[in-house]
C-alpha cells in the first residue's frame, strides 16, 4: 500500500506558509476539515446538551459520537471514555479522584521518561497523602527505558504505575506490557499517557494492559480536545465523582465543567482524518485506522532511517540515545549552541523544531543535557516529506 504524501499535503492549508514544520511536538498542523468542522460546531451546537432544542439535540449527538471515535482510536468501550479540555487537566482530576487510594503506606512508580503531565499530578497527591514514590530510569547511552526495573520497583504496597507510551523527545517506546503485568499482579493501577503515542500507531488498550489510557487531539492535527480512556468502564462508578452533578454517572464524573461541543466535533473529524490518510482503507473507522496507520508506519519508517543517518553525518551534531523501540521522534545537541539559539536560527530559515515545553524535561535533566544548555527534538508527522529532512540537515550543516 503506497503512502501519498502529497495528498494528505493537500489537506493541510497551513502547509504553505513556506515553513517547515518538524515540531509535532507542539502539536500537528490542522487539517482543512477540522477547522472547518470546529467552525461549523460553534454556528450550529448549544452549549447545553440536556435541552429540547435542535442545537442542545446536536450537541448530545456530538458527544456520543466523540466518544464512540476515541474508543476507535484505541480499541476500547465507548462507555469508558472521558473528555475534557486538556490530558494534563484530566490526568490531575484522575489523580484527585485516586487520591483516597494512595496514602501513607501505599506506593507509587513514575518514569524519567514522561512529561509532566503524567508526573507532577502524582507527586502532588504523594506529597499529601504520604505515599512513597520510586523512578523507572532510563539508560543514559540509549535512551531505553529497561523493563526489568518494575520487577523490583513494584512492590506489594505498590498501587499505580504511570507510565508514557512513548516519548516525543526522544523517541522512546517502552514497553508497556511488562509493567501492566507487575502491577496487576498487586492490584494497582496502570495509567499509561499515549499522547506521543497516538499519531504513530494503532493503539489498543486491551493490548497494553492500561487501566487508563491519556491522549490529546493536538498530536495529530486535531483541536484542544483531550480524553481518558478506562479499560473497565464499570472503574468510574467504583471512584469518587469530581463532578458538580452528583448524579453523574459513567464519564461524567470526571468531567469537572461543560464540553466545548465544537471542539468535540474537530475531534471526531481529526480521528476520521487518521482513518484516511490512506486512500486504500476501507471497512470500520477502526479497521480503516488500523490500514492508514500501518501505511504511514512504513513512509515513516524510511524517512526516520534517512533523517537518523543524515544527521549522524554532521559533526557538529550529537544524537540523544539510540532506542531499540521508538516513534519517529529525534533529540539532539548542536555544539557550541544553547537549543534555544539553535531553534532559533532554525527559525530564521523558516524551520520549526521543538525546544522543549514550558515546564522542562526531567529526562533531559537526568540524562544532564539542560546542564550543556538543552536540546532540539524533531518529530516526522503524516505531511513530513524528505525534502524536509534535506533542508533541516542543510541548515544545521551551517550553525
Amino acid at each position: 500500500m503506497v503512502y501519498d504524501v502529497a495528498r494528505v499535503r493537500g489537506l493541510i492549508p497551513s502547509l504553505g506558509d513556506g515553513w517547515v514544520h518538524l515540531d509535532p511536538q507542539s502539536g500537528m498542523q490542522v487539517p482543512d476539515a477540522v477547522s472547518r468542522s470546529v467552525s461549523t460546531g460553534f454556528r450550529t451546537t448549544a452549549f447545553s446538551h440536556t435541552g429540547p432544542h435542535m442545537s442542545s439535540q446536536r450537541s448530545r449527538a456530538l458527544l456520543v459520537s466523540a466518544r464512540r471515535a476515541v474508543a476507535d482510536l484505541v480499541g476500547a468501550d465507548p462507555a469508558g471514555v472521558v473528555l475534557g479540555p486538556d490530558r494534563t487537566l484530566l490526568l490531575s482530576t484522575l489523580a484527585e479522584s485516586l487520591s483516597s487510594r494512595l496514602g501513607l503506606g501505599t506506593g507509587i512508580v513514575l518514569s524519567r521518561l514522561d512529561d509532566e503531565s503524567n508526573v507532577a499530578p502524582w507527586l502532588r497527591v504523594a506529597n499529601r497523602f504520604g505515599a512513597h514514590v520510586r523512578w523507572a530510569e532510563v539508560e543514559i547511552d540509549t535512551c531505553d527505558l529497561p523493563a526489568w526495573q518494575f520487577e523490583e520497583l513494584v512492590g506489594p504496597t505498590t498501587r499505580l504505575v504511570a507510565l508514557t507510551a512513548a516519548s516525543p523527545i526522544v523517541g522512546t517506546a517502552p514497553d508497556v506490557r511488562v509493567a501492566a503485568d507487575w502491577i496487576h499482579n498487586v492490584g494497582g493501577l496502570l495509567v499509561v499517557d499515549a499522547g506521543g503515542a497516538a499519531p504513530y500507531a494503532v493503539l489498543d488498550i486491551h493490548e497494553l494492559g492500561a487501566d487508563v489510557l491519556a491522549i490529546a487531539a493536538p498530536a495529530w492535527g486535531g483541536p484542544q480536545v483531550g480524553a481518558l480512556v478506562f479499560r473497565d468502564p464499570s472503574f468510574l462508578d467504583r471512584i469518587p465523582a469530581m463532578s458538580l452533578n452528583p448524579d453523574a454517572a459513567g464519564p461524567e464524573r470526571l468531567e469537572v465543567g461543560a464540553h466545548n461541543f465544537a471542539m468535540l466535533a474537530g475531534l471526531v473529524t481529526s480521528i476520521d482524518y487518521l482513518a484516511n490518510l490512506s486512500e486504500a482503507a476501507t471497512g470500520t473507522r477502526r479497521q480503516r485506522l488500523d490500514m492508514s496507520l500501518g501505511s504511514l508506519q512504513l513512509y515513516q519508517d524510511g524517512l526516520l532511517d534517512h533523517a537518523l543517518a543524515a544527521l549522524r553525518r554532521l559533526p557538529n551534531i550529537t544524537l540523544i540515545g539510540q532506542p531499540s523501540s521508538r516513534i519517529p521522534a529525534i533529540g539532539f545537541t548542536v555544539s557550541g549552541l544553547s537549543a534555544e539559539k539553535a531553534a532559533a536560527k532554525l527559525a530564521e530559515k523558516r524551520i520549526a523544531v521543538y525546544c522543549g515545553g514550558p515546564f522542562g524535561s526531567r529526562l533531559l535533566d537526568a540524562l544532564g543535557v539542560n546542564d550543556e544548555g538543552g536540546a532540539l527534538s524533531i518529530g516526522l508527522a503524516p505531511y513530513t516529506t524528505r525534502k524536509d529532512i534535506d533542508q533541516l540537515v542543510s541548515a544545521l550543516s551551517t550553525l
